[in-house]
């Protein structure tokens, strides 16, 4: 496993269209390199994950670990948005509105995105140039 030290560490479903999507929409926008990758369904992100007691089968979400902390949900998104290049950061705003609420919205299109984005028979495969930024 690769040491993630002061990094933080993203995990996604591997398998959603979505999910991948963002992923590549964070690679793009994350010059300064802030953030590792992890699809839920490898090993590594089931030991991580483990340590923090988190087991993979019940998560329905992304997962932000930063500096020893799990954030979900739009808390995650939130914060990722947070240390994006360009004016994402605007969206860490959001963060004002209590996490029930922020949630409604997540977990609503969480529930909807196989339906609506599709989903992939396995994890995505980095490419040369983003291997270095995925823990496999």
């Amino acid at each position: 496993m690769k040491k993630i030290d002061d990094k933080s560490v993203i995990f996604f479903d591997g398998v959603c269209n979505l999910c991948n999507n963002s992923v590549i929409f964070i690679i793009k926008r994350d010059p300064k390199n802030h953030f590792l990758f992890a699809p839920l369904q490898s090993e590594e992100s089931k030991k991580l994950l483990q340590q923090h007691k988190y087991t993979v089968s019940e998560l329905n979400t992304i997962l932000l670990l930063e500096k020893n902390k799990v954030y979900t949900k739009s808390s995650a998104a939130l914060r990722i948005a947070k240390k994006l290049k360009g004016l994402w950061f605007l969206m860490a705003i959001f963060l004002i509105i209590p996490k029930p609420i922020r949630d409604i919205v997540y977990d609503f299109i969480a529930k909807n995105r196989y339906k609506w984005f599709g989903k992939k028979e396995s994890c995505m495969i980095p490419t040369p140039e983003t291997k270095a930024k995925f823990l496999f």
